[in-house]
Parts: C-alpha cells; sequence; structure tokens
C-alpha cells in the first residue's frame, strides 16, 4: 500500500526528533528561564525545531499559518504541547493574550510583521522574550510596514524583505520595561527579560551578529543582503 505523503514526512520527522532548535536557542532559553511561571507560547515553528523545544516542563501553545506544519505536530508532539493553525494578525490576538494567565516565554518568528504583533503582545508580560531579528537590516532602526497578509516572498523575490533590525527591537522592548540579554550563535534571535532581572544588558550595535544559516545558503553577505532591498519600504522607529 503506498504510503502518504503526510505519513512518510510523519516518520522522517520522528526519526529526526532530538530537541533541538535552529542555533543555541533553545539553550539560552533554559538557561534564563529558571525562575519564570512554566508556561510559553511560540509562533512560527517546525515540529522537530523550534526556540521552546528544550523546556520539557513547561506546558506550552504553538502556532502556525502551515496546515501541514500543524498535522505533524499534532502526531509527533506531547499533549502538554496545544497546537493551532492560524495566521496571526493584529485583528486576532486575543487567542495569544488570553491563554495563560502569566506567560513565562513568548517567542515570535513569523518572517513578516514581527515587530507590530510583538508590540501587540506586550500586554501579555511575558517573563522571557526571544523574538527574530532580520540580520539583513543592519542596525538601521526599522521595521517592514504592518500589512495583514504580509508573505515575504511575495513581497520581494529575495525573501529578504520582513521584520525588524535588533536596533528596532531592542527600542520596542526597551518601552515596556525589558533589556536584551542574549542573541543566538546563528545571529537570528534575540532574547530579552524585564530590567530588574539580574542578567546584564547588551548593546545591540556589539551584540548583533549576521545570520550565518543565510549568508551561507546565499552566498551573501548581510550588507549584499541590504543593497538588495534597501529601496523598499520601512518604518523608523
Amino acid at each position: 500500500m503506498k504510503k502518504s505523503p503526510l505519513r512518510y514526512a510523519y516518520n522522517r520527522i520522528k526519526l529526526l526528533l532530538v530537541n533541538t532548535s535552529q542555533s543555541n536557542e533553545g539553550l539560552i532559553l533554559k538557561a534564563i528561564t529558571k525562575n519564570c511561571p512554566k508556561t510559553f507560547i511560540e509562533f512560527g515553528f517546525h515540529p522537530a525545531q523550534y526556540n521552546c523545544i528544550k523546556l520539557s516542563d513547561f506546558v506550552g501553545l504553538l502556532i502556525d499559518a502551515d496546515s501541514d506544519t500543524v498535522k505533524l505536530a499534532k502526531a509527533l508532539l506531547p499533549k502538554r504541547i496545544e497546537v493551532m493553525n492560524v495566521f496571526l494578525t493584529l485583528a486576532n490576538l486575543d487567542v495569544v493574550i488570553n491563554k495563560f494567565t502569566k506567560l513565562g516565554v513568548l517567542s515570535v518568528d513569523i518572517d513578516g510583521n514581527d515587530y507590530w504583533i510583538l508590540e501587540g503582545l506586550m500586554p501579555t508580560k511575558p517573563n522571557v522574550i526571544a523574538v527574530e531579528y532580520n540580520a539583513s537590516l543592519g542596525l538601521n532602526s526599522i521595521t517592514v510596514p504592518y500589512d495583514p497578509a504580509f508573505e515575504r516572498n511575495a513581497n520581494h523575490c529575495t525573501g529578504w524583505y520582513h521584520g525588524a533590525s535588533i536596533t528596532a527591537l531592542v527600542k520596542l522592548c526597551a518601552r515596556y520595561g525589558y533589556k536584551l540579554v542574549a542573541v543566538s550563535t546563528s545571529g537570528g534571535n534575540a532574547f530579552f527579560t524585564p530590567e530588574a532581572n539580574e542578567l546584564p544588558s547588551l548593546d545591540p550595535v556589539t551584540a548583533y551578529r549576521e545570520n550565518s544559516l543565510r549568508n551561507r545558503w546565499s552566498k551573501t553577505t548581510a550588507s549584499e543582503q541590504w543593497e538588495k532591498i534597501k529601496d523598499l519600504p520601512y518604518v523608523t522607529i
């Protein structure tokens, strides 16, 4: 009997499911969440690779707009993790805001309206924020304009036009009392905690790293990527 594509993918991912994140995001979160509520919400994920994957004693909610990703996650992941198929916009954030009374970790990686969605979710007052920054934007304090139907590959052929710079995200988080405390080794995710946390604050200029994975597959540098997208619309933060 011929196997369905979904079943084949399920079996392949099950073999690969070894508790990984894209770089060292999982290790960073495990280190900085020791004293926070054991709950997390993450959107933009893969069932075998997501930022909160090492938080094995946390209850969580994973959200993604891709229905196949959600089906695989529901088949593979433990029952303590709820999985939802939702394309998040500013109009439907209640599904996130009302999920937990106390939120331990909020992880945002949607390659699009990351800045605007994170801003809309600040009322959840997470203990830790993990958010993808777009290294292709360099240290320019900018984000893409909000578009409820944003799709990065439709907005530019390179797929490099999305999200916000690390500088813009640091400014946003600072407005709500958070400081930058870590950046992933691959240069993609920034981590924030409340100002009162004992961890030292990092300067985004020195903490910034280029996205090594993007540089490798595209055979370009962040400055070369910026040259391709610098004339597109941006909002200065």
